[in-house]
């Protein structure tokens, strides 16, 4: 699975490909789905929600840019597979997740797998864990059409948010939003396509579109 769909499509941090081969990524997909669990595809994990394929998982790892004892928030636990592999690679995680069902099976799934840099709890990510910022990183692993206020002012300068933006009904751009001076530099990357976040309606913010700099 890393060779062939994660590094042969240009995910080159070694660190990150040392997570994702650490990671069991079966574990994290329903008992029917498992044999599936390495393909090159989303899975469906219950609740209406999926599990990412392992290289936007990857990208996103990747994008983030995170260094050892960082501190990163993921907005959507979902299976908890993103949060694992995360855990590799940063110093504490922490992640939201507004389904109580999911959030608490893939805390069960992560304590089980001994990550015990990450705290779940189920909760609304939009406004984000604000006693625990500011983070070195955020990611964001539902669709939104403009990047959550909160979050932003939940980064630490230089800070990295990464996330799919764009109309939640179709196709979003994944992007990256550095905290420079405290203002934001955006850079799209590909084009992506997530679940919707849900819960509170994402509000206007004054921050720039995908492919602002």
């Amino acid at each position: 699975m890393v060779e062939e769909q994660v590094a042969a499509r240009g995910v080159r941090d070694p660190r990150v490909l040392e997570a994702m081969s650490a990671v069991p990524r079966h574990l994290f997909v329903p008992a029917g789905l498992r044999e599936e669990a390495y393909g090159d595809f989303p899975l469906p994990i219950g609740e209406g929600q999926t599990i990412s394929q392992p290289y936007i998982v990857a990208l996103m790892t990747e994008s983030a840019g995170l260094r050892a004892g960082e501190r990163v928030l993921e907005v959507g636990t979902g299976s908890g597979y993103q949060a694992a592999v995360l855990s590799k690679l940063a110093g504490a995680v922490f992640s939201i997740e507004i389904n109580d069902v999911l959030a608490r099976r893939a805390a069960a799934t992560l304590a089980a797998l001994g990550c015990s840099n990450v705290r779940v709890r189920s909760g609304d990510g939009f406004f984000g864990w604000p006693e625990e910022s500011p983070f070195d990183a955020v990611l964001i692993t539902c669709a939104v059409d403009r990047v959550p206020p909160r979050l932003f002012d939940q980064l630490a300068e230089r800070g990295r948010l990464v996330l799919p933006l764009g109309d939640a009904r179709s196709y979003q751009t994944l992007t990256v939003v550095t905290k420079k001076g405290g203002k934001p530099v955006v850079r799209g990357l590909i084009d992506v396509r997530f679940v919707p976040m849900t819960g509170e309606a994402i509000k206007k913010s004054e921050l720039p579109s995908p492919g602002a700099h």
